[in-house]
């Protein structure tokens, strides 16, 4: 057998796993949620009149369902590199995904931004914040651009890492300027995801494409302790899902969002891959462009260029079904990874 089938199968099995522990541990997170009451504060009309008409039904859905992917990747990761340390030369050993070179960092941000948006979601829960709805979008914002900072000087002094790739071009070595590049990176990414997380089951299908696009890219660069924690991130996405799809018994919240958001555009980054990025996350990139216009259409001449923002509400308002709009992202999601696959693998060729 192969070193690449045997790094499949664990990646596979890695995935399965994650899926079976969530599923397992779902119902208990959802009865908390219920209990303590999280449920999702929706704006109010006088702020967002469309979206307020739009989502009113949606009030008091219990939201920071992102604790069920994060919190199993995390447990999954501590125990996994436990077991494999306590029982050497065993299967369990091949198991541990977890590395300095290609795991820790993604890891770490995806549990502190997890919290960062934990806090978020209370503030929502809480009515605390701007309307009511927790951290205003320049406060997110600067909270996902302190997050990249760490990253970056992670990047800069812990993997000693100055090293930008454009594709079909090659390598080049950018210096300092690497940093302002990442910051970029991560803090698109996450404000980009953010805003996708919308409709019920919209963020969490794309989100699944996307980490799925770049398993592939990483397993293809033998980085196969990412691809296996980006298989873990997937099989918890797969197990929210279930429960997610209309009508979403819970919501991903900022919890979610926020940490995969960073999470992702990490990822990328240790793949040398941004730029192929905006292809895989087409959906990401649309989401948030519309939104950047319906800001400045409003700045410049005092009326919307869009319905609603971001796009899946525009095209709510416009008459289509919630669950007609996340399954055609989807499938837009799809078809944009499948061609940031093929592009990233021909850029390999020519390397």
């Amino acid at each position: 057998m192969t070193l690449e089938t045997t790094q499949i199968i664990r990646t596979l099995l890695l995935t399965a796993l994650s899926f079976g522990v969530a599923f397992a541990w779902m119902p208990w997170l959802l009865r908390t949620l219920i209990h303590f009451r999280a449920g999702k504060t929706i704006r109010t009309g006088k702020e967002a009149p469309v979206f307020a008409k739009l989502h009113e039904k949606k009030s008091g859905t219990p939201t920071m369902g992102g604790i069920l992917i994060w919190g199993t990747v995390l447990f999954l990761a501590v125990t996994l590199s436990v077991l494999a340390q306590s029982a050497s030369g065993t299967f369990l050993e091949h198991l541990n995904f977890l590395s300095r070179s290609e795991t820790l960092l993604p890891l770490g941000a995806l549990v502190a931004s997890a919290i960062v948006g934990f806090i978020d979601d209370y503030y929502n829960i809480r009515g605390i914040g701007a309307h009511g709805g927790g951290l205003r979008a320049r406060h997110r914002l600067l909270i996902y651009t302190l997050i990249a900072v760490v990253g970056a000087w992670w990047f800069s002094t812990k993997l000693d890492w100055d090293l930008l790739h454009i594709p079909f071009m090659g390598d080049f070595n950018v210096g300092l300027w690497y940093i302002p590049f990442f910051i970029l990176v991560i803090v698109a990414t996450s404000f980009s995801v953010n805003e996708t997380d919308g409709l019920d089951g919209l963020a969490g299908g794309t989100l699944f494409t996307s980490f799925a696009a770049f398993a592939v890219i990483a397993f293809a660069q033998g980085r196969y302790d990412l691809s296996a924690f980006c298989g873990v991130i997937i099989g918890a996405l797969l197990a929210f899902l279930w429960h997610n799809i209309y009508p979403a018994k819970f919501i991903m919240g900022d919890t979610g969002a926020m940490s995969l958001g960073v999470t992702l555009g990490i990822v990328a980054m240790l793949t040398n891959s941004a730029l192929f990025l905006p292809v895989i996350g087409l959906v990401f990139v649309l989401e948030s462009v519309s939104v950047l216009i319906q800001i400045t259409w409003r700045k410049l001449f005092k009326k919307k260029f869009f319905l609603s923002a971001p796009f899946h509400h525009h095209l709510e308002a416009s008459g289509w079904l919630e669950p007609q709009i996340v399954m055609r992202l989807w499938v837009v999601s799809m078809v944009a990874a499948a061609i940031g696959i093929a592009l990233a693998l021909m850029d390999a060729l020519v390397r």
